[in-house]
């Protein structure tokens, strides 16, 4: 089956990012890693660098960092590109190492944005960073894409500044922000970028990069989709595009034509440009009397234009202004809206929003977004010369990367392989959409399974497991539209809710037969599913449950049904724990089959908007009743641009529409203060001794004192035992100091941190020879 993104309006309409003609500099080759020293790039024969990438992660040449990407990307048309790692920000002096870049520097936060690495769901500071060498935490500033740029300029003021990465793309117009709890500027105005790239931007990127290198002045580059920019007033560049006012709701819409009373069924017809013939042959005259006719009507010719709904390609949607959203809750939920209505590739228009009044007003023009990669150009990317391996500036004093200076995130995905990117679930708490769009975009099996081949044969300490083929959601492989036209025109925020769209094709079979190609090659022992699994679409095709239970899962499957309750499913656009259940069937009949012993771990969400107090008790009584215990507990985090932080901020639903009028905007419930999160966090650990004087107290003030007691049929305890205070938390270092471990009671449901079997991950053992395990099981 083919990827249906390869047949659809977007594979016509961008040209190939393999189709340039090289940079000159190509000549230099690849290189063993892209250059972090002066050192490096003369060993390399260069004299300087054409781009360089300042990021705030670690360099690691693999395919799952951002940085490494964007570098071989740009390597492969020819420039020289080096990185700047976590550089020093407190002065200039550290974005100089490498030398003047000749075209522009490339900046990004890293592969989180920086707030949501620096602080908890809590706004406390965290102790560690899992993109540092020795997962030490402060090694990058807060709102680290500002800082850099600002460096980069101070640096070299001439250099154009190009920004990318999640933490750009997510606040790409005015956005709430959560840590200062106000709303601020859009990136593009408080960075002074001359571009921002959103989104993946491989497209946008290879395209911006040969442009500044043919000398074309960066200010004139605003046409490349993907792209924000600002814009003056009386911008010349601006002229042919059609302006639509959306800076306030409430106001009507285009007025239809309405149908002439007085012309016949026949002159109806006519009038539309059709015809009736029946009608035609037996119509009477219009009236005895040649001189009596019918009253017309006739259009005016000043409002035709206004009639006829302009071009989407020359349209531009202007939003409420920063200084309106800042102020107005209403017009904030609006350009929320109308920002989630225009993503969609195929029919999105352009967004402007003014930035400032008098003198200082600007626009920040955003362009539609980036047309997706075809699977050949999945494969280009993904097949680039990746190392695979941290940059060796980061080694230990054995040369090695797995002791003291171990980076976590590298050691996560080391022995993974991202087969896909994009998300049509539309979750209104994640940013995936917002970034890498909903349109999937899915590499070829063979490029899948020589990568698999290239970690079995080239990466050092590799031991047969392969510890997961996925992306963003495990099983969206080659998942699209039937139709390319309604691909194309589409605008629903979601494919999945609320139900799957009858347009969604659900056939698992390509992803199976990767699955069944990868395992059966020699010297792989097991390959691991990791990234999150939709169970809604996965229960469609039995035949694809029973392959991943029975040959894909560690001991545990991680699913996210993220609660149980409908109304804040409804704000999630979540399918109903109905759905869960119907996987968790498939799951046990499976696992038992195969004579295996293996563990649902759902994940839940708490104080999320719209959830009620009484939702967050029926939760813990259904997990009471289903005996489960869960330690890992995730609050909701409102990251920029998200639909549910839009609901945090204004107390309205941006899916059912914005208005004024009380009676048509529907108000959501909004957790907010800690003495709240609290209790929402506790109900999902009601197991926990420490959570039960809160319980006690909230089921009393609730008038469900029937679930305090010391049956089974009740949700906490009468007694109080001795307490230490302590917390275990999924993140070691932001768990509170514990006491000696306590043994879950036989019978109860094992967990992460109470007995589960440990995950293999594919890493060598200490001490056990590089290689180890390269034979294929019999």
């Amino acid at each position: 089956m083919n990827a249906p993104v390869d047949v659809s309006f977007f594979a016509r309409a961008a040209k190939p990012i393999t189709s340039y003609r090289p940079y000159w500099a190509k000549r230099f080759g690849v290189a063993p890693m892209l250059p972090m020293s002066r050192a490096e790039m003369e060993k390399l024969g260069w004299d300087s660098c054409d781009i360089i990438l300042v990021t705030g992660d670690a360099y690691v040449d693999h395919p799952s960092f951002g940085m490494a990407v964007v570098g071989r990307v740009l390597e492969a048309q020819g420039f020289r590109v080096g990185i700047i790692a976590q550089p020093d920000w407190t002065s200039a002096e550290a974005f100089k190492a490498l030398g003047k870049p000749n075209l522009f520097w490339g900046v990004t936060a890293g592969n989180m944005d920086s707030m949501i690495n620096r602080y908890t769901a809590d706004r406390k500071i965290r102790s560690d960073d899992a993109y540092t060498p020795g997962d030490v935490g402060g090694k990058r500033p807060d709102r680290a894409a500002i800082v850099y740029s600002q460096r980069c300029r101070e640096a070299f003021k001439d250099v154009p500044i190009v920004l990318g990465g999640i933490e750009g793309s997510l606040r790409r117009i005015a956005h709430y922000d959560y840590w200062s709890d106000k709303v601020r500027r859009s990136i593009v105005v408080d960075s002074k970028c001359d571009l921002l790239l959103y989104g993946n931007a491989e497209r946008a990127l290879v395209e911006v990069a040969h442009r500044i290198a043919a000398r074309e002045p960066v200010e004139h580059i605003t046409d490349v989709r993907g792209t924000a920019f600002v814009r003056r007033p009386g911008d010349p560049t601006a002229e042919g595009w059609i302006e639509i006012d959306s800076t306030d709701v409430d106001m009507p819409g285009r007025v239809e034509d309405h149908l002439n009373p007085y012309l016949t069924t026949s002159e109806q017809a006519q009038a539309q440009g059709q015809t009736c013939s029946k009608d035609d042959g037996n119509a009477a005259p219009a009236a005895a009397n040649p001189a009596i006719q019918p009253l017309k009507f006739v259009p005016n010719p000043a409002l035709q234009s206004k009639r006829k709904p302009p071009a989407r390609d020359r349209s531009v949607i202007r939003l409420p202004s920063y200084e309106q959203v800042k102020s107005d809750a209403v017009l904030y939920a609006h350009a929320n809206r109308v920002l989630h209505l225009e993503t969609n590739p195929g029919n999105a228009r352009a967004l402007v929003q003014a930035h400032g009044e008098g003198a200082t007003s600007r626009d920040v023009w955003i362009n539609p977004p980036p047309i997706p990669l075809t699977t050949a150009e999945m494969d280009h990317v993904f097949d680039l010369p990746y190392a695979r391996s941290p940059h060796p500036a980061y080694a230990d004093e054995h040369g090695r990367h797995d002791g003291a200076t171990k980076i976590p995130a590298w050691e996560m995905i080391r022995f993974s392989v991202n087969i896909m990117r994009g998300c049509f679930g539309g979750c209104t708490f994640c940013s995936i959409t917002e970034h890498e769009g909903r349109i999937i975009q899915s590499r070829s099996e063979e490029s899948i399974i020589k990568e698999v081949e290239d970690i079995r044969d080239k990466v050092e300490g590799f031991t047969g497991v392969v510890s997961d083929l996925g992306g963003p959601t495990a099983n969206m492989y080659r998942l699209g539209c039937k139709s390319p036209e309604i691909e194309a025109a589409c605008r629903k925020p979601s494919c999945v809710y609320p139900g799957i769209c009858s347009n969604l094709t659900t056939d698992h079979g390509p992803l199976i037969k990767i699955y069944r190609r990868a395992r059966e090659l020699r010297g792989i022992k097991k390959v691991l599913i990791g990234s999150g699994l939709r169970y809604d679409l996965a229960i469609k095709s039995p035949e694809y449950v029973k392959e991943l239970v029975q040959h894909h899962v560690g001991g545990y499957l991680k699913i996210a049904p993220e609660h149980t309750e409908g109304g804040p499913l409804s704000k999630m656009m979540k399918p109903g724990i109905g759905s869960y259940d119907k996987f968790k069937q498939l799951f046990e009949k499976y696992s038992e089959e195969a004579g295996k012993k293996q563990y649902l771990i759902p994940y839940f969400i708490a104080a999320h908007p719209g959830t009620s107090d009484e939702d967050m008790m029926n939760l813990a009584v259904w997990l009471k009743k289903s005996g489960f215990r869960a330690d890992q507990v995730q609050t909701f985090y409102p990251s920029p641009m998200a639909t549910a932080t839009a609901m945090y901020h204004t107390n309205l639903n941006p899916l059912k529409g914005i208005s004024r009028d009380a009676q048509r905007a529907e108000r959501v419930d909004i957790v907010r203060g800690d003495k709240r999160r609290r209790l929402h966090k506790a109900f999902l650990r009601y197991h926990d001794p420490n959570n039960w004087p809160l319980l006690r107290e909230a089921l009393k003030t609730m008038g469900r004192a029937d679930l305090i007691g010391n049956g089974k049929h009740h949700l906490i305890p009468t007694f109080q035992p001795m307490t230490d205070g302590s917390y275990q938390s999924a993140r070691r270092k932001n768990s509170t100091p514990t006491g000696k471990s306590v043994q879950p009671a036989a019978g109860r449901l094992l967990t992460q941190h109470t007995g589960l079997p440990p995950r293999v991950t594919g890493a060598a053992r200490p001490g056990s020879p590089v290689g180890a395990g390269k034979r294929k099981l019999r």
